[in-house]
């Protein structure tokens, strides 16, 4: 049954966030290792959003289970920043450098930096526009935008007015994620948007984000298609707050947004298990700088979540936790092998 519209009612460029993982003791990539022939790979994420958090927990958790040293950064969302840690990693001689980029066209000269002194550059579940990359972990996300919007469009019966909250603009999650609902909408003529805009993978700039458009539309909003689970809780607690519920439905399947799937508040996700594919980059840029047999370009496939299957992950992300963290590293090892990079069957 159809949920009820909507009544009427400082980025830190020198400050980013140094952590390390595995066994080292300190962020600063011109520390040395922390051990006789230690591999070492550097890490920059665009920022620590709910999703690059957890992934955080598989990369530590593969790390130590295959004597990884792992230096870790944070950009804040600022290219800039970005680029600076990715200059120490290459100045530092780390043996690979794996990246979550803030924005696609970024990056250029620390690629080609990288390249000319032999160190493997990855870009892990967001894109860059190289050709000089040593391999990629991505996910399809055009699909994943089309399978939202195809659940929003189920749920609406093809018509009604929906408003889009999108990811950093640049990044490639969003261009493709936008790409993926546009294509559905094609098949939709009486499905509008009414607004789209980044709140840049952020809970609190889609509560704002949310509120002013409830302002702008009230009522004339029938449903709210979110590029991630966290923008789309934040809209979550924005309709809340107006006394209204209304379809919402994201993508990423973090441990609140599966929670809202079950309770009803979310019509649905997509599950992009950070845990698992992060860690999965980590696996790939180590097996490259060995010099080991790998598949260098794996496609993470996200799977549909509804209240209908929404248990089974779960507990993989929120229940289990603790229990798949330990058997990832063997997951991730079989995976390689399968190609099924979001395989989770073996962990059971």
């Amino acid at each position: 049954m159809r949920m009820k519209s909507l009544r009427a009612v400082a980025l830190a460029a020198a400050g980013a966030t140094l952590l390390a993982t595995s066994a080292c003791g300190a962020g600063d990539p011109n520390a040395g290792a922390s051990g006789e022939g230690k591999l070492r790979v550097g890490i920059s994420v665009y920022d620590m959003s709910s999703f690059i958090t957890a992934g955080k927990a598989g990369i530590d958790a593969y790390a130590k289970a295959n004597d990884i040293e792992v230096l870790w950064n944070s950009a804040n969302l600022d290219v800039s920043t970005q680029a600076s840690q990715v200059d120490q990693y290459v100045n530092a001689g780390v043996d690979a450098i794996m990246v979550v980029p803030v924005q696609a066209d970024s990056l250029g000269p620390q690629v080609a930096a990288a390249k000319a002194k032999d160190i493997p550059f990855l870009a892990v579940n967001a894109g860059l526009d190289s050709k000089d990359l040593a391999g990629t972990v991505l996910p399809d996300d055009v699909k994943a935008g089309e399978q939202e919007m195809q659940m929003m469009a189920d749920e609406l019966d093809g018509k009604g007015n929906i408003v889009v909250l999108q990811g950093p603009l640049g990044q490639s999650g969003e261009i493709d994620r936008t790409k993926g609902i546009q294509n559905v909408l094609a098949k939709y003529p009486d499905i509008k948007i009414l607004a789209k805009d980044t709140a840049n993978w952020k809970r609190d700039e889609a509560v704002n984000k949310m509120k002013n458009w409830i302002s702008s539309f009230g009522d004339r909003i029938d449903g709210v298609v979110a590029e991630n689970d966290d923008m789309g809780l934040g809209a979550l607690q924005a309709t809340r707050e107006a006394g209204a519920r209304i379809p919402i439905v994201g993508v990423d399947g973090i441990e609140d947004g599966l929670n809202a799937v079950k309770s009803g508040d979310f019509i649905g996700t997509n599950l992009q298990h950070g845990t698992v594919e992060l860690a999965t980059g980590l696996a790939v840029a180590a097996k490259i700088a060995k010099g080991e047999e790998v598949d260098k370009t794996p496609v993470y496939l996200m799977p549909k979540v509804t209240k209908d299957n929404v248990d089974t992950y779960m507990e993989h992300v929120v229940t289990r936790k603790d229990q798949f963290l330990q058997q990832l590293p063997a997951l991730i090892e079989a995976n390689l092998k399968t190609g099924d990079i979001a395989n989770e069957e073996a962990a059971e």
